[in-house]
């Protein structure tokens, strides 16, 4: 049961729908958001491509017809590189277009038009079939803890006040356990105009966390990629021992 309840924990799950639909992807953005999801959006295959270098979602939601590299191609391609949950999207509706795309490795397909709350319905399902990579629910580093669940930073217990800008960097960064988020994915997602911007936003965030803002230990820049969190697993709790 308490498996389960990990699986079905939406909000550290992040979602990536890829469709060149502006009303689909904007309506699934929505629904899924309100449900608990963290939903960034793709309008085509390259645009994809260029988020996914930056950042590790937990499961892809794919139309099938997108002008360019269609979404077929594009699973096709992402199953030799990586093992990632998949649904794909579609109009057709011919049999022998479902199972190209589940032989491409798709975990689902969905025909439209469809009901957002299937689409729901099958990614829990999926969630719960697989299970998927966790971070846990806090991230420590040096004297700082940051809760992922309640998006609160705090230093030796006493709360970091942090711009709303801020608390969304460090919670992009906090969900990649170590790994690079570039500085474009960072733009699209942290309420950022500009790669620019989340530059600034980081110098911010740098003088709240760091000793030495000019010479970080903690909220590194990875050279022509982007920004990393270096942060320390979470010690477990000591057993108790029994007699």
């Amino acid at each position: 049961m308490d498996q389960q309840a990990t699986y079905l924990d939406r909000s550290d799950t992040h979602v990536l729908v890829i469709d060149d639909d502006d009303r689909i992807r904007d309506l699934l953005a929505r629904y899924l958001g309100r449900e608990g999801y963290r939903v960034s959006t793709a309008r085509s295959a390259a645009e994809a491509r260029a988020k996914m270098a930056g950042i590790e979602y937990d499961l892809l939601i794919v139309d099938v017809m997108m002008p360019g590299e269609d979404g077929v191609s594009l699973v096709a391609d992402l199953r030799t590189l990586m093992d990632i949950p998949v649904i794909l999207l579609t109009a057709l509706g011919d049999p022998a277009h479902r199972i190209r795309g589940l032989k491409a490795g798709a975990d689902d397909y969905l025909a439209k038009p469809f009901e957002p709350e299937e689409l729901l319905l099958r990614m829990d399902a999926i969630f719960r079939r697989t299970g998927r990579k966790t971070v846990g629910d806090r991230v420590l580093f040096g004297d700082f803890v940051f809760d992922l669940r309640t998006s609160v930073l705090t230093k030796d217990g006493d709360v970091v006040r942090l711009t709303t800008s801020e608390t969304d960097l460090l919670d992009l960064l906090a969900r990649q356990g170590g790994g690079t988020v570039s500085r474009y994915v960072l733009s699209e997602n942290v309420n950022g105009d500009s790669e620019r911007a989340v530059d600034v936003q980081m110098t911010r965030l740098r003088r709240k966390l760091e000793d030495n803002p000019s010479e970080p230990c903690h909220l590194l820049t990875v050279r022509g990629k982007g920004y990393r969190l270096v942060a320390e697993p979470e010690s477990p709790p000591i057993p108790a021992t029994g007699t």
